[in-house]
């Protein structure tokens, strides 16, 4: 597990490079990024919109043949990743109350 990069990850490097060739302008870093609830992965503060760019695995994306649970320690496996989409879920309603729009990317 130590090699999984939680920044700059290929999958959030295509979805920069895309929202950027469509002319929106975004921060990464920004502290805007850090205060956020759930350090979304891009922050668009004109449009008030946030992006997360989730892994199938790491947040259970329902449907997916990537989200399935390890065959190994899988009661730990399970609490981890439910506690994940848990947090994933109260992120996003809290950003929705104070007004963001939330989109996340698979």
């Amino acid at each position: 597990m130590s090699r999984i990069r939680g920044r700059n990850t290929k999958p959030e490097l295509r979805v920069r490079s895309l929202l950027h060739r469509m002319g929106y302008r975004f921060t990464v870093n920004g502290p805007l990024n850090s205060s956020l609830p759930g350090k979304p992965d891009i922050v668009l503060p004109k449009h008030r919109t946030v992006v997360f760019v989730h892994g199938c695995f790491w947040h259970l994306h329902r449907n997916c043949s990537a989200a399935r649970i390890p065959k190994t320690r899988t009661q730990w496996w399970k609490e981890k990743l439910n506690k994940n989409t848990e947090r994933d879920r109260r992120n996003t309603l809290k950003l929705r109350r104070i007004g963001w729009r939330v989109i996340t990317v698979w």
